[in-house]
């Protein structure tokens, strides 16, 4: 009983974290992003039934956004839980570098436009009008 009373707390919890924030990954994306991983971004899955998973978890600030959310299996899913990704990788000696090159080419395919500069000190303000 007390186990049901405490996940119902942490669901109020979540439910106020989502709202207090924008989500913008629309379902076109959320396809986009499955044919391009082609399985678990995580662990390369395949055949298995993916869920939306937030690199950056929403109870560390986290949204729904194409930048911010894989494809991940159920086990990779509940095992990350809301660990900071790259600690999680390295716990279970996942390919980090892999996922990380992955990541940048995916992103490209999905939200193309402008690509961000490699070096922060390159990115410039917009020009004002005076």
């Amino acid at each position: 009983m007390v186990s049901r009373r405490r996940a119902a707390v942490y669901a109020r919890r979540r439910q106020r974290r989502m709202a207090g924030s924008t989500h913008d990954l629309l379902p076109e994306q959320w396809a986009q992003l499955l044919e391009a991983w082609a399985g678990c971004a995580y662990c390369g899955a395949e055949g298995v039934a993916l869920q939306k998973d937030c690199m950056l978890p929403i109870s560390r600030g986290g949204r729904y956004t194409v930048a911010n959310v894989v494809p991940a299996c159920p086990s990779c899913n509940a095992s990350k839980c809301n660990t900071e990704l790259t600690t999680w990788m390295r716990r279970k000696r996942l390919d980090e570098r892999t996922f990380l090159t992955r990541l940048a080419e995916i992103a490209r395919l999905v939200s193309p436009g402008r690509p961000a500069p490699a070096d922060p000190s390159e990115a410039q303000a917009e020009p004002r009008l005076s």
